[in-house]
C-alpha cells in the first residue's frame, strides 16, 4: 500500500509547520507555516554526516549514498542488540501520516463562508492564510494552547476577511468530524493490531490542540493507541524533543527503544532523533504501516 497522496496542512486544525513546500493552488497543499523549509544541500550534508556517525557508509565507490546497504546494515545491527523485534514502541505523527483533510482547506473556507459573506477566491484565501500564519503569534510561544481558539480565530478572520463568530464556530466544529478527515492508510488498523499483539506500544505525537482526541474518536481509531501526546497539553511543539520524551514517558519506554514515523523531515525526523529516538520519514523511508511493522520485525 503506497503512502497516500497527501492533502497537506492549512486547515482549521492543522498539525503545525511542515518543512516541505506546497502547491499554490489549494491551501491544504501548503505547509502550515507558509513558505516552509526545503530540504537544502546543507541539510542533506548534515543528514549524511549523521548517517556516517551512526555507522552508515557515506557513499559507494562512485560517490553515491548507498542507502539500501546502510539500511540493511543498521537493522542487522539493531536486531543483534534487540532481537527480531527492533523497537519496543512506535510513535506516529497525526496529520499527513495517520490522517489527512478530505478536501482542500481553501475550498472549505470559501464554501462554508459564502453564506457569511466571504467573497475571496480560494487562491486569495490561500495567500492570505500564508501571510497570517507567517506572522509571529505574540499571545504564546505555542500556537496551540488548550482548544486553540484564539489562534484559529485570528487565522480564519485573516484568511477570509470574515470575523463572524458563527462562521468560525461552523468551521471549528467541521474540523472535528469524520467528514473533514480520512485515514491516510486503509491498512493502518491491521498493522497496529499486529504490532500491539507483538508487544509494541503505540502513541500519537502531534502538534495539535485539544480537539485531537475527539477527532480520533470520531474516526473510530482512538482505541488503536496506548497514549496520545498533544502539543497543547505537553506545552511543547515538534521538533522540540520534549514532546517525544513525554510520549516515551507515557508509554513507559526509553527513547532508544522507540521509532517515530512522520511526514516532516524537520519536525518528525530531526525532532525525534534529537530526543534519542529512531525516526523514519513517511512517504520516503516507509510508505504504509504494514511496511513500518515489517521493518520493526512484525509480520502483518
Amino acid at each position: 500500500m503506497a503512502a497516500c497522496k497527501r492533502v497537506r496542512k492549512g486547515h482549521l486544525f492543522d498539525e503545525g509547520r511542515k518543512s516541505s513546500g506546497g502547491s499554490a493552488a489549494v491551501m491544504a497543499a501548503i505547509p502550515a507555516g507558509g513558505g516552509g523549509r526545503g530540504y537544502s544541500s546543507e541539510a542533506a550534508l548534515v543528514e549524511q554526516r549523521s548517517s556516517t556517525a551512526l555507522g552508515f557508509p557515506a557513499c559507494d565507490g562512485g560517490g553515491v549514498l548507498d542507502l539500501a546497504g546502510a539500511t540493511k546494515e543498521y537493522y542487522d545491527y539493531r536486531r543483534s542488540l534487540y532481537g527480531d523485534v527492533t523497537h519496543k514502541a512506535l510513535l506516529v505523527d497525526a496529520v499527513g501520516t495517520l490522517l489527512v483533510p478530505s478536501q482542500p482547506t481553501a475550498q472549505i473556507y470559501r464554501e462554508i463562508g459564502e453564506k457569511y459573506g466571504v467573497e475571496y477566491s480560494e487562491e486569495e484565501i490561500l495567500n492570505r492564510y500564508r501571510r497570517a500564519y507567517q506572522q509571529p503569534w505574540g499571545h504564546s510561544r505555542l500556537r496551540y494552547v488548550d482548544d486553540g481558539r484564539p489562534f484559529w480565530q485570528f487565522i480564519v478572520s485573516s484568511s477570509t476577511g470574515c470575523s463572524d463568530s458563527k462562521y468560525f464556530e461552523e468551521l471549528y466544529q467541521y474540523y472535528m468530524t469524520d467528514k473533514a478527515w480520512h485515514l491516510c492508510d486503509p491498512g493502518a488498523e491491521r498493522a497496529f493490531k499486529a504490532l500491539r499483539k507483538a508487544g509494541v506500544r503505540i502513541a500519537v505525537v502531534s502538534n495539535f490542540d485539544t480537539r485531537l482526541r475527539p477527532l480520533l474518536q470520531a474516526l473510530k481509531c482512538d482505541h488503536w493507541f496506548d497514549a496520545v501526546a498533544v502539543s497543547a497539553e505537553v506545552a511543547a511543539e515538534k521538533p522540540n524533543p520534549t514532546i517525544f520524551l513525554k510520549a516515551c514517558e507515557l508509554l513507559g519506554v526509553k527513547p532508544e527503544d522507540v521509532v517515530h514515523v512522520g511526514d516532516d523531515r524537520r519536525n518528525d525526523v530531526w525532532g525525534a532523533r534529537d530526543a534519542g529516538c529512531d525516526a523514519w520519514l513517511w512517504g520516503s523511508d516507509v510508505h504504509s504501516f504494514e511496511e513500518v511493522a515489517r521493518r520493526i520485525g512484525v509480520q502483518v
